[in-house]
């Protein structure tokens, strides 16, 4: 896939899956690098008011990826923003990276956004697959936000 050169992002002139793919690998690799070599202690440490922790975010993201992508139910969504005591940063990570792997051979074997995506779990109907690219869109970068400023909190770590 086409890609400008300082941004990793598909070009404008690319088609339509191209560029929602791209911005959504995009989006996930800034989750994944924010995450990247935090050590395990400050990675699960809360960093706001709410509890929301660096690992706590990918490990929800995860949950995410699998449900809207791979049908898999979840029935307590607060709780994919809570990392297990058994969890560690990497565990999580490596586990993000493969369901984003798993996600996207499904989303490779689209040809046609208008027509329905997976049924995730729990549900009657689906959305179109456009739907569902763009909601993974807004979804990951919505926490690739948040995840930036966790990770300045730990350590002042900046950018993508």
């Amino acid at each position: 896939m086409p890609r400008h050169h300082d941004t990793g992002l598909p070009r404008d002139a690319a088609d339509e899956k191209s560029v929602l793919t791209g911005f959504l690998a995009h989006l996930r690799g800034a989750v994944a690098a924010k995450a990247a070599g935090v050590p395990d202690p400050a990675a699960r440490e809360p960093g706001v008011p709410s509890g929301t922790s660096l690992l706590g975010l990918v490990r929800h993201l995860t949950h995410v990826e699998r449900h809207y992508l791979l049908g898999e139910a979840v029935r307590d969504w607060p709780a994919t923003f809570r990392p297990r005591e058994q969890d560690t940063a990497e565990d999580v990570l490596a586990a993000y990276r493969e369901a984003v792997a798993r996600a996207d051979a499904v989303i490779d074997t689209w040809s046609d956004l208008d027509r329905p995506a997976p049924v995730p779990a729990g549900r009657r109907s689906a959305p179109s697959r456009r739907w569902l690219l763009v909601h993974m869109i807004e979804e990951t970068g919505r926490h690739a936000g948040h995840a930036d400023i966790l990770r300045e909190r730990i350590d002042g770590c900046t950018g993508r």
